[in-house]
Formats: structure tokens, C-alpha cells, sequence
């Protein structure tokens, strides 16, 4: 059995820490890069956009008032008319208005204010605040962040043990083969887990559906060898007594009683031998070979001759095409033998024509026309609904061919379709992709 694709439990929960541990990150990075920005653009230019206002009105105050001059900010007044040798030279071409520039190797933020006096320089060094924020604001986001990702592991880990005996069990369940059950695999006491009380209730219902799977199996095996012997053998009797009573001298009357009753046998033989495909637990009950299909229509042919006697039919047999297919023979006897027979018994005249051929696409295929009764739309729809005969029905069978037909069909995906018109005629056709050129 090929690997499944990983789409587990544990796969959804990985996938789950991965996309909050990123939700968690970039929500990080965000949170920082708006902080930084506050900082920078609210804080500090409002500190330093109050820091020039102060300094005016204390200028206006004391004309001899110093520039302020601090550890993370330095100021330069430049009087109206006078030279700006003094001033840095990063800052002599600098407007008014806030500048982030690079001042004796740091990177400062500096506002240029214009007043009566003259013009202002702040010099702010931003490396300092930074390093400041770095160490009481940074360092705990990171120890937070640590803290954020060790609890969300743990917590994985701890879903992933509180899971492992769910995925356990569900390994279990998708390796055990119903074919060949292994009951003791599904036993709560064999999981490789330690289960909890609802892993073990879980583990004892599936114990318990796997117990009654092997008995309806078994029960399948017993009617299918049983059937096969037991119906076999009366019908088997019956054809042969009916070859006897014909060779003896019979009334008209009497000949075509016995003629029914070998008609209906071969009937029987042939819904019992397709019950019987169907009753196995799968096609890989049947034995597959290589056949020629063109052989297997032939024979199928030859026994609906039987159906025939005493009408004005012809059954013909149209090979335009050989094809082989490797599948179990009695599978593809039984759809045909099927189609046959219904176009024999809905036929009182014309004739029944049985074409092999391939189509475009390479498929062979079997179709089975006749010139019968026909179908109506409603009862076309309806054909291969089980024990459906249609209302103008009076010529015997059960309504139950082509609904083997079609559940054949399903099983080894040989597509069958219908067509038919009232008062002239049906024709159905089974084709088969797998078919290959005859040997």
C-alpha cells in the first residue's frame, strides 16, 4: 500500500506553531518598527521642538542665556550677519526643519529654528536613545519572545503526545486489510501508545466493527462456496433431464414445455454464475487471463441460440474489430451472455446483431442491436433499476440482467450505455478501454 500524503493530524499542528510563531514574529517586527517610529517622530522632535521654544523665551528673558548644551543634545545660535565658521560644517547648509544627518561619526537628529535672535541648532544624538531603548525595551521584547516560543513548542509537543496514540490507532486502521484482517492489531491493548479512555473506547468499537467484518466475510465465503455447489447441481440436473425428455417423443404441447424449462435452466446458470461474481468480496476473487473477446462473444452466441426457437429472428454475429483483454472471463461472459438473452427475449421478429469493434479512441467494444419492442424514454431511464420490466412486458425474466450488467460495469469500469427507440429496437454497447489488439 502506497505511503499517504502527509495531510495528518500532526502535519496540521506543526503547520499551526509554524503560522503563530510567524503571526508572532512579524507581529514583533511591527510593534518595533511603530515604536522606533514614535519614538523618533513623536518623542524626540517633540522634545527638541520644545527644548527650541524654551530656549527662546529664556533668550528673551536674559539676552546672555547659553545655548542648552547636555549630554544627548547640543545647541548653536547663529546671530543675524554673522559668519557661520563656528558651526559644524554638517550643519551650515542645513534649512529650517528637522534632519537626520551623520555629525563626528554618530547619527543625529537636528532641528534648525529660526527666531529674532537668530537661527538654532539641536543636535540631538539619536545613538544614545537607541542604545537606551535597546536595553529596556529590546532585551525584554526578547526575553518575552522567548518565553512566547518555548510555551508554543511545549505546547506542541505536548498536543503531538496527546495525539500520538489517536495517530497510532489511525495507522492501524490504515494498514488493516479487510481481506486478510488481523483482528489483534485493532486490540486496545496491542497500540504501541499508552491510550487514554477515549483512544481505548475508540479502539475497542473499531475491535468490534473489525470482529463483525470478519464474520460477514467468512459468512460471504460460506454462501459463495455453498451456492456454487448447492444451486449448481439441481440445475445441472434439470438441463440434463430436459436433453433427454427431447430426444424422447413428445406432444407439440409437452416438446414446448420442455424447451421452456431448458430455456429458463440456461437462465438460471447464467444469473447464478453472475450473483455469484458479484457475491466475492472483490474482482481480485477472480481469476484474470488473457482471452480473446471476439472467442468469449461467440460461444455466448451459440448458447442464446436456444432462445430463438420458433421465431423469425436471426442472430448474427458482425466482427469488424479483434481485441484481447486480461480480466476474468466469466465476468465479461456474463455481461454479454446478459445483453444476448434480453435482446433474444424482447425480439419476435427481425434479428439480433452482435458487433466487436473499436472505436476512435482505441476502446473496443461490444454492441448488442436488435429489432425489438423497444423502450420508451421513461423506461430507458429506468432500465437498470433493479426488478424494473417496463409495463408492456410479458415475456418472462426477473428485472434483473442489466442491473448485473450495470454493477459489473462499475466494478471492473467497463461503461455500458442504452439507446432505444419505441417499436423499433434497442441497442446496447459495453466498451472497454483496457482492450488490447488480439494476439
Amino acid at each position: 500500500m502506497p505511503a499517504p500524503p502527509r495531510t495528518g493530524i500532526r502535519r496540521k499542528i506543526w503547520t499551526v506553531y509554524v503560522l503563530q510563531v510567524a503571526a508572532i514574529s512579524l507581529a514583533t517586527i511591527l510593534g518595533v518598527y511603530g515604536a522606533a517610529t514614535v519614538l523618533e517622530d513623536v518623542l524626540i522632535k517633540r522634545a527638541l521642538g520644545g527644548e527650541a521654544t524654551y530656549y527662546w523665551q529664556r533668550l528673551a528673558r536674559d539676552p546672555a542665556a547659553a545655548v542648552p548644551d547636555t549630554n544627548n543634545m547640543t545647541g548653536y545660535l547663529l546671530h543675524p550677519g554673522e559668519n557661520s565658521i563656528d558651526l559644524p560644517e554638517a550643519l551650515r547648509t542645513l534649512p529650517p526643519g528637522y534632519h537626520r544627518i551623520v555629525h563626528r561619526g554618530h547619527i543625529v537628529l537636528v532641528l534648525v529654528s529660526d527666531g529674532p535672535p537668530g537661527r538654532l541648532y539641536l543636535v540631538f544624538n539619536q545613538e544614545q536613545v537607541g542604545r537606551l531603548a535597546f536595553m529596556f525595551g529590546f532585551v525584554p521584547l526578547i526575553v518575552v519572545l522567548l518565553i512566547i516560543y518555548i510555551t508554543t513548542w511545549l505546547t506542541y509537543r505536548a498536543s503531538r503526545h496527546a495525539l500520538s496514540p489517536v495517530i497510532a490507532l489511525a495507522k492501524v486502521v490504515r494498514e488493516w486489510d479487510p481481506k486478510r484482517p488481523d483482528l489483534a492489531a485493532l486490540d486496545p491493548q496491542n497500540l504501541s501508545s499508552d491510550p487514554d479512555g477515549d483512544v481505548e473506547t475508540l479502539a475497542g468499537a473499531l475491535h468490534g466493527y473489525a470482529i463483525r467484518i470478519e464474520e460477514f466475510v467468512e459468512r460471504e465465503r460460506n454462501f459463495t462456496r455453498d451456492a456454487s455447489h448447492e444451486l449448481r447441481s439441481p440445475l445441472t440436473v434439470m438441463k440434463v433431464a430436459a436433453d433427454v425428455l427431447l430426444e424422447e417423443e413428445l406432444t407439440p404441447f409437452a416438446q414446448r414445455a420442455v424447451l421452456r424449462i431448458r430455456r429458463s435452466v440456461r437462465d438460471m446458470e447464467a444469473m447464478i454464475e453472475a450473483f455469484l461474481i458479484l457475491a466475492r468480496e472483490s474482482d481480485t476473487g477472480l481469476p484474470q487471463e488473457d482471452f480473446v473477446a471476439n472467442d468469449a462473444v461467440s460461444e455466448e452466441i451459440e448458447r442464446a441460440q436456444p432462445l430463438l426457437e420458433g421465431k423469425q429472428v436471426a442472430l448474427t454475429l458482425d466482427q469488424q474489430s479483434a481485441f484481447a483483454l486480461h480480466a476474468p472471463p466469466k465476468v465479461f461472459a456474463a455481461m454479454i451472455g446478459n445483453l444476448i438473452r434480453n435482446a433474444c427475449l424482447y425480439t419476435e421478429a427481425g434479428n439480433v446483431r452482435v458487433v466487436i469493434g473499436r472505436d476512435a479512441a482505441g476502446n473496443g467494444f461490444v454492441s448488442v442491436k436488435d429489432s425489438g419492442i423497444g423502450m420508451s424514454d421513461d423506461e430507458l431511464k429506468n432500465a437498470f433499476l433493479p426488478y424494473f420490466r417496463g409495463n408492456r412486458s410479458a415475456r418472462g425474466g426477473h428485472g434483473v440482467g442489466l442491473t448485473l450488467v450495470r454493477r459489473l460495469s462499475d466494478r471492473f469500469g467497463w461503461p455500458v450505455e442504452m439507446h432505444s427507440e419505441l417499436g423499433v429496437g434497442t441497442t446496447a454497447t459495453i466498451r472497454f478501454p483496457q482492450a488490447r489488439p488480439r494476439a
